[in-house]
């Protein structure tokens, strides 16, 4: 099984910054790829940004430039530097794990809330 822990959440001001971290342990698999979600009030869970073993990064166009993913393999730990918040990026915040073949499987944190006062 697969254990994420989230940190990093809080209240911050628009343009302020925050750094969220999450640590995986158990058996997270050969390879996998790590990334961020968000779900706001009213919406649908969207994804913020995927990164994998190798260091490749996607963004959504709605924080691209200013949120930055990156990952640590040695501690199986992914973070999310988040700059520039503004009151729309206001959400709940997943960590995901996916394990890649032949393992396979998609695991999920508990969520961390962000809260950006205009």
């Amino acid at each position: 099984q697969v254990q994420l822990v989230e940190s990093g959440g809080g209240l911050v001001q628009a343009g302020g910054s925050l750094r969220l971290s999450c640590a995986a342990s158990g058996s997270t698999g050969s390879k996998n790829t790590m990334g961020w979600y968000r779900q706001a009030p009213g919406s649908q869970r969207e994804l913020v940004a995927t990164i994998t073993f190798g260091g490749t990064s996607n963004y959504a166009d709605s924080v691209k430039g200013r949120f930055t993913i990156s990952r640590d393999n040695a501690k199986d730990t992914v973070y999310l530097q988040m700059s520039s918040l503004k009151p729309e990026d206001t959400a709940v915040y997943y960590c995901n794990l996916h394990k890649m073949w032949p393992e396979g499987g998609d695991y999920w944190g508990q969520g961390t809330q962000v809260t950006v006062s205009a």
